[in-house]
């Protein structure tokens, strides 16, 4: 196929960018800087409101705690992924990689069921911890959420520091602490603030945690547009709070890609370092106790809330039953309006799959033009391809509203397809592109010289190799479609209910046992995708 004739194949991914992304993008930003010509009196009407002001502020300051928090946390495991392998290791990762694809009023739950009055900790200590609906408790969620991205970036990178470095070090007298400081940290600092600039642009624009975990005296950007739209009908407020929330995540989303240039140039390291199998030894001196203690306190923090979650969906009155699971499909227990729980189920299963074949329709084209072709204005292509990554599912569901409202796609499972895909399709451009800088050029080359077209080598050499990638990236894509919650709730129809949006349905009747019930077969959807991730050994981040 011809050059002319592959660029074409852009269209289409660029098409359903400008029309699902950049169209409603654009609405909303005329919806607050327009009003008979251009004006800036809505956003001084923001910006001059004590209650705004300190929203925006504690929404950036919620995001750099939860943010170093986070790093605290996720540091340590990257160090013990890296340099060590022992029994269980994928499995294990998987499972701390699912909180990120948790829905948020799972992850609520848990937190509930964990933290709040009558739960465990309740219960151990005998009274309220505290945390929730506090700041602490935000931090605590987001830092959750979170944890996988630290973990796996920075472990990623962590293993593929050159080890003859450290051995040079160490023929110089380096040890310990001074090796780390002066050799490890330099060599691993890309991935470190590469994940901890993706950490905050995704605290940034929570909305789920801060308002069911911290409630509104703890409201972010995302909830003061949600409360604007959706409660006081004030869409002027709400576009110029997402205006202003649209221009920092543009801020921030620069200098994540700027980082991930970085952390991409050191991810080529093709050396990688033999982990040290654990053995019963290695627990016996000081690190072999603070590794204990760190995995027991990733137990509580990561595990107990899906655990707790677990639990409380196996007990009823108190005693070990099923009954919540015989609930969830039964019509007498059903709190939802024009659909059940198996309507609930085979719409997630379906708008999950039609998500990946829409996600990898937009990002095979563009990870290919961005790996392999040289054109004026490639550079403004990939920040344009990565920046639905800074958008938040409420700013996205207020473009639909105001751009599709008055179309047939309005209310209707497409509508809700395509902003699961823009959603998702981030993270699937990132794993294809991943797979496709790990393809030796002399392959692509040594089919062309032996005549095959330039689509044709991708086709039958550079796909194949970058299988890994694009399975990656359908499994996250699915994962991540099944468990948003934001833009379900604004667009979708009551026969469109999704399991997510049917959890929260339980949850608002006061059936938590039902809603853990149902919350279980979604980590269980989850935590098989990760499972096959792990197996194939590409990395979505």
């Amino acid at each position: 196929m011809k050059m002319r004739a592959s660029k074409l194949l852009l269209l289409v991914p660029v098409t359903l960018l400008v029309v699902f992304f950049y169209v409603p993008l654009l609405s909303i930003l005329q919806t607050g800087l327009w009003d008979n010509g251009p004006t800036l009196k809505f956003l001084a009407s923001v910006l001059s409101n004590p209650y705004h002001r300190r929203v925006i502020g504690f929404t950036i300051a919620q995001a750099l705690a939860s943010t170093g928090l986070t790093l605290l946390i996720g540091l340590p495991g990257a160090y013990i992924f890296a340099r060590y392998d022992f029994p269980g290791k994928r499995l294990i990762k998987a499972i701390l990689t699912v909180p990120f694809v948790m829905p948020s009023v799972m992850v609520a739950l848990g937190f509930i069921l964990l933290f709040g009055r009558g739960g465990f900790v309740y219960d151990i200590i005998g009274r309220d911890p505290g945390i929730i609906y506090s700041w602490k408790g935000i931090l605590l969620a987001h830092a959750f959420y979170n944890f996988p991205v630290v973990v796996r970036m920075v472990s990623a990178l962590w293993q593929r520091v050159n080890p003859h470095y450290e051995e040079m070090a160490m023929t110089l007298g380096a040890r310990g602490f001074t090796l780390f400081r002066k050799v490890t940290l330099p060599l691993i600092s890309p991935a470190i603030f590469a994940s901890a600039m993706l950490t905050f642009v995704f605290c940034f624009l929570s909305f789920s945690i801060p308002l069911i975990i911290g409630g509104y005296q703890y409201a972010t950007i995302e909830v003061d547009i949600f409360t604007s739209i959706m409660t006081l009908l004030d869409f002027r407020t709400g576009a110029a709070l997402a205006v202003i929330q649209i221009s920092l995540s543009l801020v921030f989303m620069y200098i994540y890609l700027r980082s991930l240039d970085a952390y991409s140039m050191r991810e080529e390291q093709r050396i990688l370092q033999r982990p040290k199998k654990l053995s019963i030894s290695d627990f016996r001196g000081i690190k072999g106790v603070l590794m204990l203690l760190y995995a027991a306190f990733v137990m509580l923090f990561i595990v107990a809330p899906l655990l707790a979650v677990v639990y409380d969906s196996l007990h009823f009155n108190g005693a070990w039953s099923l009954e919540n699971y015989r609930r969830i499909f039964s019509a007498e227990y059903n709190p939802m309006f024009g659909a059940t729980t198996l309507d609930a189920i085979r719409n997630s299963l379906t708008f999950g799959f039609a998500t990946v074949v829409l996600s990898l329709t937009i990002a095979v084209p563009l990870a290919y033009a961005l790996h392999r072709w040289n054109f004026r204005g490639k550079r403004i292509l990939d920040v344009l391809a990565t920046l639905p990554l800074a958008s938040s599912a409420i700013t996205l569901g207020l473009g639909y509203i105001k751009v599709f409202s008055g179309t047939p796609l309005y209310y209707t499972p497409w509508l809700l397809i395509a902003a699961y895909t823009i959603i998702a399709y981030p993270f699937v451009l990132r794993a294809v592109s991943t797979s496709l800088k790990k393809i030796r050029p002399n392959l692509r080359e040594a089919a062309l010289t032996l005549g095959a077209k330039e689509w044709t080598a991708f086709v039958k050499v550079e796909l194949p190799l970058a299988l890994g990638g694009l399975i990656v990236g359908a499994i996250f894509a699915f994962a991540m479609s099944i468990a948003e919650l934001g833009a379900t709730y604004m667009l979708a129809k009551p026969e469109y209910t999704t399991m997510t949006l049917a959890v929260y349905k339980f949850l608002g009747a006061r059936q938590f046992g039902s809603a853990s019930a149902l919350a279980v077969l979604l980590m269980a959807i989850s935590t098989a995708g990760f499972i096959l991730i792990e197996r194939t050994g590409e990395e979505v981040w």
